[in-house]
């Protein structure tokens, strides 16, 4: 939709054009770095159980739960009872308390269950809180990660080493990555706003513009659902402790990535063709826990990934000037967005006929339109 100009005007502060953004990388570690790399992991996993341990019995006995800052504190206790850790850099170790402590402020807040015991595929990552440019990417075509040494980085785009503040490393589909937390500037938010959007999210499609566009729900877990019966089914029949136990495991794991993997990279097109696209984008402000309670619906809301697409639009639109507006999601699928009069229907009826008016349009083009029209009259 083309809007006049100096529709919107910002008010905004330098630290407003600047932001994170996580650069994905290959790394190829050596056969003995990857030794120890997989030595680390399996240090840092047993951390965590020890920690969230801790916890659990800290809870029972005392009736009060203990801190990040508590077991920081009994840290360097452990490592002088566990030498081994002595291989590990203390900020990672410390990370892995961090980890647990997000896990169970996410608990409860209620955004995630009860944090659980890791096991080996579960624990695949750790990461250095604070980079040094001069440490960590002092020789050039490598990163030093602490204890490990220098890794091999395929950097496949240009970065300033000085801007990382964070570094991952990651264990995946077979292969290593590392994720970089950099600050970036983002450009400035245009003022002047000539193309506007609204996006209805939906089951059916992915996306639905108010300009008619259309992007399909491609069911990644629908289609790879056999699959997944079959690993599950595998895995289930083989001894807990035995290798082929771990071989299957690592075969189940390896399906749910690659079906992840594909739903990032879907997404990952479908936000950069719309904040490429549009200046204004208007979407849903959608409460996505509640609405996994439906359990007649969670597998699907969760297949569709609204979330993930919601939060690329927004690190996208600040990275490139673009506004993205945030509306209440009453009535948007109920109400004409010709006559604004509400019109009834259920989740099976796919077209929207309005009695008073006579408009008949698609249930979610009518919905886009209304969460267009609502982003226009939060900006006015």
């Amino acid at each position: 939709m083309k809007l006049s100009k100096s529709t919107l005007k910002h008010k905004v502060n330098e630290s407003d054009f600047r932001m994170d953004s996580v650069l994905h990388f290959e790394i190829r570690p050596t056969a003995e770095q990857e030794k120890q790399l997989f030595h680390t992991f399996d240090l840092c996993r047993k951390l965590y159980n020890y920690a969230l341990d801790q916890r659990i019995r800290s809870y029972k006995e005392t009736g009060k739960g203990l801190t990040y800052r508590d077991q920081q504190n009994m840290l360097p206790a452990f490592k002088e009872a566990n030498p081994e850790y002595k291989a590990v850099q203390s900020q990672v170790l410390q990370d892995v308390l961090r980890r647990l402590d997000r896990a169970f402020v996410n608990f409860f807040e209620k955004r995630a269950g009860y944090p659980r015991f890791k096991d080996k595929l579960r624990f695949r990552s750790i990461t250095i809180p604070q980079s040094d440019v001069r440490r960590n990417f002092g020789k050039e075509g490598y990163i030093y990660i602490p204890k490990i040494g220098h890794i091999k980085l395929n950097a496949h785009q240009a970065f300033d080493p000085s801007k990382v503040k964070i570094i991952n490393v990651k264990f995946q589909n077979g292969k290593w990555y590392t994720n970089l937390t950099v600050e970036t500037d983002s450009k400035p938010p245009v003022s002047d706003i000539q193309l506007a959007v609204g996006i209805d999210m939906g089951l059916f499609q992915i996306a639905v513009t108010s300009d008619g566009e259309q992007y399909e729900n491609p069911r990644w877990i629908t289609k790879s659902e056999k699959r997944l019966k079959k690993l599950q089914r595998r895995l289930s029949q083989k001894h807990k402790g035995s290798q082929n136990r771990q071989k299957a495991k690592h075969q189940l794991q390896k399906l749910h990535d690659h079906i992840s993997n594909q739903r990032k990279d879907y997404l990952h097109k479908i936000s950069h063709r719309l904040v490429q696209k549009y200046v204004l984008i208007c979407i849903e402000d959608l409460q996505v826990k509640g609405m996994m309670k439906n359990h007649r619906l969670a597998k699907s809301i969760a297949n569709a990934s609204w979330n993930r697409l919601a939060n690329y639009l927004e690190y996208k639109s600040r990275r490139f000037g673009k506004t993205l507006v945030k509306v209440n999601p009453k009535n948007t699928s109920q109400k004409c967005s010709n006559c604004r009069q509400i019109v009834k229907k259920n989740l099976s009826e796919r077209i929207h006929q309005c009695p008073y008016c006579h408009v008949v349009l698609d249930r979610d083009l009518n919905a886009a339109i209304n969460i267009l029209q609502a982003g226009l009259n939060m900006i006015a």
